[in-house]
């Protein structure tokens, strides 16, 4: 009788909440604009608002002459100074937090999130939810168990605010009326070496209703892997109740058939787009492609085009001017500090009305090695329409460029770890280069100038890429291994793994 209040209840919040959320979605511009004046009043007496001459920013067009684009390490002497206990910085107050990311060239990163930007972080996610429900008209995984595969809820201090991963960040914040279901232990997710704590939350999982789980999908298939070398049965088999899984961090698109082959049957999937900087889009169309983009969210975006990004007076873009198919580097400016932020991701616009994204890639993760600039979103793209032709199931893959080959030209090399190979491996390896050829007109024209040879294939062996992420400290929580790269380091570490 409790589960069945607790999903008719469900159902009206959800058909509200729906209801309630449909007006942004006709007045995003003009959402936008109004944010953006107001982000930059609140902040016109931070010592980065006086440095930029944020009392006399009337307009977008007056942010963009005054503001330029930064990166982490443009805004790091500021967040330092935060970090020090320095309150009037970056935004009026010290941040509620410091989300810990793992970085490359700037070490780990501390991005702050504020007391303001918090409930938009936990609104989002309960707002990709609702949607589902109402949508389906389905609330019946309300009654089961759910999981969140994430990092520690341990949070350390630094000058009073509290610090950690944004997942273990989120885990304070879960709604009360989920906490009861919620799996796993507090023990258990505090734990910090990732195939411990997988190995453990199988232990508490196995037996349990599960109807609702959530994790980025390659930390998802290790979870799933480990249950099924336990019982001999698929993922549907042993949680009959499963209803809805949520995903984010990275596009799902590659994963679908690897999933599909672990769950036994369709399990509904919603796709998210979260990050420390905010919660920016989510699924709200199951019949198609694209992520709604929030857009009162206390986030006001920026668009370069890819090609401009990184050179001198590249255009920035708001939302009027986007277009569909093409691809923008994304930018920032938030309700927490962040002021024209380059998070690094690219997005597609493929929806207007409302608006709507595809993650594509990451600005630094592409492979231009001979100037052909290959990103994500075709690589992927490429390999699908490949897997279609010649049926084939990957656990994952890396693109790393061979500039200079003992003999031969140089080549693309993909370094894949198949979980079923394809029954015609040079039919499959072909069709490859022709799917990337048709993508992508440089690398088209590397291969018919005779600058490159087609690529090449080199088989891994299974849980390659799980013992990479081991080697480099980076297995579990929201850490991803880049698909692309412009030099061999993962590459060689790959093919030694190879030779053992």
């Amino acid at each position: 009788m409790l589960n069945f209040i607790k999903k008719k209840i469900a159902l009206i919040w959800a058909k509200k909440h729906i209801e309630k959320s449909n007006s942004f979605k006709t007045k995003a511009i003009k959402d936008q604009q109004e944010l953006l004046l107001d982000l930059v009043k609140t902040a016109k007496k931070t010592l980065f608002g006086r440095e930029h001459q944020f009392e006399a920013i009337k307009s977008i067009e007056d942010f963009q002459k005054n503001v330029p684009v930064a990166d982490y390490e443009d805004l790091k002497p500021y967040i330092e100074k935060v970090k020090k206990g320095q309150s009037k910085i970056l935004w009026p107050d010290l941040p509620e937090y410091f989300a810990k990311t793992s970085g490359t060239t700037s070490g780990s990163k501390y991005i702050p999130i504020s007391k303001e930007a918090m409930p938009f972080q936990v609104a989002a996610a309960q707002s990709a939810i609702f949607h589902y429900i109402g949508k389906k008209n389905n609330a019946d995984f309300v009654g089961g168990k759910m999981i969140f595969l994430q990092g520690s809820p341990e949070l350390e201090e630094i000058s009073g605010v509290k610090t950690g991963r944004l997942s273990g960040i989120v885990a304070h914040h879960i709604p009360n009326y989920l906490q009861k279901n919620r799996l796993p232990s507090w023990e258990t997710n505090c734990i910090e070496d990732w195939e411990t704590k997988v190995d453990k939350i199988v232990e508490e999982t196995e037996r349990e209703n599960m109807t609702l789980i959530s994790g980025i999908p390659p930390w998802l298939i290790m979870y799933f892997e480990k249950l099924i070398d336990r019982h001999n049965k698929k993922i549907t088999q042993i949680f009959p109740n499963l209803q809805l899984i949520i995903t984010g961090g990275v596009n799902y698109e590659p994963y679908r058939d690897k999933m599909n082959e672990l769950l036994g049957k369709p399990v509904d999937i919603v796709q998210t787009f979260p990050a420390s900087e905010g919660f920016f889009a989510f699924q709200d169309d199951y019949t198609k492609e694209g992520l709604l983009l929030l857009t009162n969210h206390g986030i006001f975006y920026e668009f370069i085009p890819l090609e401009q990004y990184g050179k001198p007076n590249a255009e920035r873009l708001t939302l009027k001017d986007v277009e569909l198919n093409k691809d923008y580097a994304l930018i920032l400016t938030t309700n927490s500090g962040l002021w024209a932020y380059s998070i690094g991701d690219v997005v597609r616009f493929i929806d207007k009305n409302p608006y709507r994204i595809l993650v594509s890639g990451r600005t630094k993760h592409f492979t231009s090695a001979f100037g052909e600039h290959v990103i994500a979103f075709e690589v992927e793209e490429a390999l699908k329409a490949t897997v279609e032709k010649f049926p084939a199931q990957i656990t994952e893959f890396h693109l790393a460029p061979e500039v200079n080959p003992e003999e031969g030209l140089p080549y693309h090399e993909w370094f894949i770890e198949f979980e079923k190979e394809p029954e015609n491996f040079g039919a499959f390896k072909s069709e490859l280069d022709l799917q990337l050829r048709q993508r992508n007109t440089y690398y088209d024209d590397l291969i018919s100038g005779n600058i490159l040879q087609p690529l090449i294939i080199t088989k891994l062996k299974k849980n390659a890429f799980q013992d990479y992420a081991k080697s480099e400290g980076k297995l579990g929580g929201q850490n991803k291994i880049p698909r692309l790269a412009n030099d061999r380091k993962i590459a060689v570490y790959l093919a030694k793994l190879n030779l053992q």
